[in-house]
């Protein structure tokens, strides 16, 4: 056998060998999320699939956020449209978490049909816009460094 040969078959295993390790990887840290509507599905297959753990991915009902006053417990409905969901959420709760937004939560849904989540991801805006012509940034940034709050009034704008 010729040292080329050689050297091209040693080639083709090394490239075989990555390819089959890089597509079992990204196979094993893919991460899936369920619908509401397919929750629902395999609950009524399996009722076992209750108080095992699942990703559920839907958007925020608007009005039904209910924050706790400490600012670590929220209640929300979440749908897909054609399934709906409580979801009890106990944590650090997402800047971008509001009503409407499209959120992923982990956790298990209970035999009350209560889905409590151990995380809330909540979807970032897709595009920022500018602020609008006339906003004063430097008088904003300096209202808020006096109080600590935020500007509620428009006359800084």
């Amino acid at each position: 056998m010729h040292p080329r040969t050689k050297f091209l078959i040693g080639g083709l295993i090394v490239l075989g060998t990555a390819g089959w390790l890089m597509a079992g990887s990204i196979k094993a840290t893919a991460v899936y999320f369920l619908t509401p509507e397919e929750l629902q599905a395999k609950v009524l297959e399996d009722p076992g699939l209750r108080e095992t753990g699942v990703k559920v991915g839907a958007r925020v009902v608007a009005g039904t956020v209910e924050r706790d006053s400490s600012g670590k417990r929220v209640a929300f409905e979440m749908t897909d449209g054609k399934a709906t969901y409580r979801v009890e959420y106990v944590g650090l709760i997402p800047d971008t978490f509001s009503d409407s937004v499209d959120v992923v939560v982990e956790g298990r849904l209970g035999a009350d049909g209560v889905f409590r989540a151990t995380t809330l991801l909540a979807k970032c805006a897709s595009r920022y816009e500018a602020a609008p012509e006339g906003y004063d940034t430097a008088k904003v940034h300096e209202q808020y460094r006096a109080t600590g709050a935020a500007p509620t009034d428009t006359a800084s704008r």
